[in-house]
């Protein structure tokens, strides 16, 4: 079932604190039975994806908020799902068995076009080059594997002392790796030659879970298992923020995404709340209670003013514009 609560229409809006506090779920999605593990949004079309650990990929209209179709494998399970450059192609993961942990799906045909083989553990952290054919993945065999979507066998391999967490930055230049209580820069054309670039995290030597960064390419954000949101200068590496939220256990995962100009960070919680921060200020905005106690999924839609959650159940959290006096005035 697909719950709509009584919201304005979408309008372009700047985001600010009183527009972040006024974000309500929009639509809730209630039919699933499990734990949603990952959501991505296409780029340059209306589509979103998630996975879930009923061993689903779903395929969504962002625009109108509806279903578009559910794939189901149930032979090798669901964990991580992200878009290829085309808005009916996706990469996943799977959570049975390692020996093909990687796969390029076509959800227009439910068929596989491409099997990456090289992990033998879970992969927990997969990044796509924004408008090229690389991706990144990293996993708890302690290897950091880079792959071309044209062929099978990854084309490079770093090794790691600790969970990995790995992403390219919007304009694929560079790549993060980060475990250990450091983030490690790579150069994505030298990579073989090591990082460029160690930056602290401040002390934090507890397993990294995500790292990204802004889609301006100047921040970049690690959490960590112990519950803190690093955020961080890019070029620098100097610590700008550190949040706190409830420590997650060890298979979990705390997700955390910036807004789209990188004003807020929005994060789960190990109690399974989520909580935005201001970045320039370092406080907390604004928080939501969750459902359940794992920590949520969190993700962004790009170019707009609203974030999904998934748990149990998927959100589409926008603002509520009847609790914003400037525009009411404008009514």
């Amino acid at each position: 079932m697909v719950e709509f609560t009584e919201r304005e229409d979408r309008v372009s809006l700047e985001l600010s604190e009183e527009i972040i506090q006024s974000m309500e779920p929009g639509a809730v999605f209630r039919d699933y039975n499990c734990r949603i593990s990952s959501i991505d949004f296409h780029k340059t079309s209306t589509c979103m994806v998630t996975a879930s650990d009923d061993d689903s990929i779903r395929l969504y209209d962002v625009a109108s908020a509806t279903c578009l179709k559910t794939i189901n494998s149930k032979k090798y399970g669901v964990d991580l799902v992200c878009f290829t450059s085309h808005p009916t192609t996706v990469i996943y993961s799977s959570r049975n068995g390692w020996d093909d942990s990687l796969r390029l799906l076509s959800l227009h045909d439910n068929k596989y076009l491409r099997y990456f083989k090289g992990h033998h553990d879970r992969v927990v952290s997969l990044s796509l080059c924004s408008g090229g054919e690389c991706f990144i993945s990293g996993s708890l065999d302690r290897t950091v594997l880079l792959w071309d979507q044209r062929v099978e066998k990854c084309q490079g391999l770093l090794r790691v002392q600790g969970r990995p967490a790995a992403a390219y930055d919007d304009q694929g230049l560079v790549f993060a790796i980060a475990f250990g209580g450091y983030i490690r820069m790579f150069d994505a054309r030298m990579y073989e030659k090591g990082p460029f670039e160690i930056f602290s995290v401040g002390g934090d030597l507890s397993e990294a879970n995500v790292v990204k960064f802004s889609n301006d390419g100047r921040l970049m954000l690690l959490t960590t298992m112990d519950g803190f949101i690093h955020v961080l200068d890019s070029f620098r590496g100097t610590l700008l923020s550190t949040f706190s939220v409830k420590p997650v256990a060890a298979e979990s995962t705390l997700d955390a995404t910036f807004s789209p100009e990188g004003m807020f960070v929005v994060s789960g919680s190990g109690d399974g709340s989520t909580h935005a921060w201001g970045v320039r200020s370092g406080k907390q905005v604004h928080s939501w209670m969750g459902i359940g106690s794992e920590p949520p999924v969190i993700k962004w839609a790009p170019g707009s003013p609203m974030f999904v959650t998934g748990s149990s159940e998927l959100a589409f959290v926008i603002p509520d514009l009847s609790k914003l006096p400037a525009y009411a005035i404008r009514k």
